[in-house]
């Protein structure tokens, strides 16, 4: 029985810049379709069509979004199968997929509507600077992020939470094991977008039984108790999907274990959720593992440097905005797929990828 598709980004919009996890992504892919040709809306909207017409006929499927630009895709794996349908704008996939597993499928475009070839260079070369400023800003912002993390830190029982950790790893697994070698899967489940934070936390959690939502504040030691988990899932040989802050990569925001149909999450801002089922559960570490009052005692210095932490989020976001726009125009500038070579390409894929 196919599962509905789960949505997530391979790359994203970091503190410290583009940061790509297509290598882990693509492991355990041996066979990649990558389309060419045409604009990169008219590709993400081929994955689109191509998705759906393959979710109609019961396969599984993951859908890759693109942090550049809301509206399109990346691609689609179904891991199942081993095969990938992506977009060849994403440069990396060479690096990480052997030529041989690579078939190049071609939209063709009409030609009428493209840009002066000086236009196009100048806009180009703009896209290239704003994402530059974004990421200088971004990672500014993450420096004003490490100062408010110092300050709970210093506040912090690492006892409490050491034990927090093993008490929850306890609870996990107990005394099981998969008796076989864990697949250990790295994702991001939101990025920093055109339109702001985004992050498919709902969509990849749906299904799971039993949710945790980890409350607290920077530096309350969220994330090493997430990889702590996660790596003791993997040494008991438990299938682990890792997911990595989307702000700063080398962080984690989520781990989710769907054999025991368990996932346990950051749910702070920008993806706060609050508990929706009976079965979810929330884990402060703030009331847990921080000094009682430190909010208080420390709310000046609090307040100066989250000011600063988002002031310089917000003027990263201006900037791939400002990058979008100039997208836009790039893909204007493109060309048209007619409709029937469209849809030609559409029904290739799709057959290629299911015979």
């Amino acid at each position: 029985m196919s599962r509905k598709p789960h949505h997530y980004f391979p790359c994203g919009n970091t503190a410290k810049g583009y940061y790509s996890l297509y290598e882990a992504v693509l492991e355990g892919i041996n066979q990649v379709f990558l389309l060419e040709g045409g604009s990169r809306g008219a590709r993400s909207l081929c994955i689109q069509s191509v998705s759906e017409t393959l979710r109609a006929n019961g396969e599984s499927l993951d859908i890759l979004h693109c942090p550049f630009h809301p509206d399109w895709l990346e691609g689609l794996l179904l891991t199942d199968k081993g095969i990938a349908l992506l977009d060849c704008d994403v440069s990396e996939i060479r690096k990480f997929v052997s030529a041989d597993a690579i078939q190049v499928i071609v939209m063709e475009t009409e030609n009428n509507q493209l840009l002066p070839a000086d236009r196009k260079g100048v806009l180009t070369a703009r896209v290239a600077a704003e994402y530059e400023k974004a990421y200088a800003a971004f990672s500014a912002s993450l420096k004003a992020h490490d100062d408010i993390e110092d300050i709970y830190i210093s506040q912090m029982d690492f006892s409490e939470a050491d034990q927090l950790a093993q008490r929850l790893i306890q609870t996990f697994y107990g005394e099981q094991t998969a008796g076989k070698t864990a697949v250990v899967k790295h994702r991001f489940l939101g990025a920093a977008t055109p339109d702001g934070a985004a992050d498919f936390i709902p969509n990849l959690t749906a299904d799971i039984k039993k949710r945790y939502f980890i409350k607290g504040r920077a530096g309350s030691g969220k994330s090493t108790m997430l990889k702590k988990i996660a790596a003791a899932g993997a040494d008991k040989g438990f299938d682990v999907e890792i997911y990595h802050c989307g702000f700063d990569p080398n962080s984690l925001d989520m781990v989710i274990l769907r054999e025991l149909g368990l996932a346990i999450f950051d749910s702070t801002a920008p993806h706060e959720y609050e508990p929706e089922k009976e079965s979810d559960e929330i884990v402060d570490m703030y009331d847990l593992c921080i000094a009682p009052g430190t909010d208080e005692a420390f709310s000046a210095e609090i307040d100066r440097t989250t000011q600063a932490y988002k002031e310089k989020m917000k003027d990263g976001i201006t900037y791939l905005s400002k990058a979008k726009s100039m997208l836009d125009e790039l893909e204007r500038g493109k060309g048209c797929a007619e409709e029937g070579q469209f849809q030609r390409v559409c029904s290739i894929l799709v057959s290629e990828i299911t015979e």
